[in-house]
């Protein structure tokens, strides 16, 4: 492991460098494995079990 202390601009420029050495192949499994990792990362929206449901209120007096 190697520690870097650099900028953000730094660090996003050698990160497209890294990115566009790779060839074509290797540019779309890079994508896969980064989209299927995103996929199991924790997120704070709700699910609303109520979205696809069709609901009746009736309000009495």
């Amino acid at each position: 492991m190697e520690i870097r202390f650099q900028t953000k601009e730094e660090s996003n420029k050698r990160q497209q460098e890294d990115f566009l050495s790779l060839s074509k192949v290797e540019r779309f499994y890079s994508f896969l494995r980064l989209s299927e990792r995103i996929s199991a990362f924790p997120v704070k929206n709700k699910v609303d079990k109520n979205k696809d449901n069709f609901l009746i209120v009736i309000k009495s007096k």
